[in-house]
């Protein structure tokens, strides 16, 4: 409830660009979907930009519409990968071939870093 509601504010004070930083981090998977679900929708209707820092790949894929991958020591763009997934999604994408392969796609990116075979 203390993550809706921090979310809420954020949305409230009509930010061009909203910053959220690991926010469905502490959540139990069940509400952590159901918070993933709501913040689609919620960007469906409102169609602001939204920078969503997560170290779940699932979660990346299944929310964004490009995917950063940083590199670490010295943090930088390591690789952008576009995720073309159609709108509005639903659980379901997630068991398509199309979601296993961008996933697997960001994983060799965060896992084997190899910028120039993996950036698009």
């Amino acid at each position: 409830m203390k993550q809706r509601c921090a979310i809420a504010r954020a949305y409230a004070v009509n930010p061009k660009i909203l910053l959220m930083d690991e926010p469905f981090g502490a959540l139990d998977a069940l509400t952590r979907v159901q918070m993933q679900v709501q913040l689609l929708q919620t960007w469906a209707q409102e169609r602001r930009t939204v920078m969503f820092i997560t170290h779940d790949v699932d979660e990346a894929v299944y929310l964004a519409n490009r995917v950063v991958v940083m590199a670490a020591r010295p943090g930088r763009i390591h690789a952008v990968i576009d995720v073309d997934l159609p709108y509005p999604r639903t659980e379901d994408i997630r068991l398509t071939d199309e979601f296993a392969e961008l996933r697997n796609t960001v994983w060799s990116a965060v896992y084997h870093q190899q910028p120039d075979e993996l950036t698009t």
